[in-house]
């Protein structure tokens, strides 16, 4: 049996600060990189808005601005409207001549190549559209 003695009463045990400090700058790195790495939810822009229009004015009146890449048996076509492309510059050439406030959706249908999918979005960009929004159809 092991008596203690006054010698043992008076040693306090002793913490190393180092390994303290060392937990506080790990946690301290940790919240500064985590808090500040993604955009906030408020601040990303929609693709679509809501405009206010007169009374008169119907929600059926809205028709989106969409290419369809379609797969054909004779290769992928683009569809805008009722009018089909075959060739990337014949659709950039269509699309000059739309609205380029609302945007562009670019809509591909399975079958097609991804190549004609990025055809179809860069026909958007040339034609001066600032928003094209690829759109998967289901």
């Amino acid at each position: 049996m092991r008596f203690k003695t006054k010698r043992d009463k008076e040693r306090a045990p002793t913490l190393n600060m180092a390994s303290m400090i060392d937990a506080t700058f790990l946690l301290l790195a940790y919240f500064i990189f985590t808090t500040g790495v993604t955009a906030r939810e408020s601040q990303l822009s929609p693709n679509i808005t809501a405009e206010k229009t007169s009374a008169g004015a119907r929600a059926g009146d809205f028709e989106p601005q969409v290419i369809e890449v379609l797969k054909r048996s004779d290769g992928p076509v683009y569809k805008l409207g009722e009018r089909y492309f075959t060739s990337r510059p014949a659709l950039t050439e269509a699309l000059r001549s739309l609205e380029k406030s609302a945007g562009l959706f670019v809509r591909v249908s399975p079958g097609p190549t991804v190549g004609f999918a990025t055809a179809a979005v860069q026909a958007g960009r040339d034609a001066g559209f600032d928003q094209v929004t690829y759109v998967p159809a289901k």
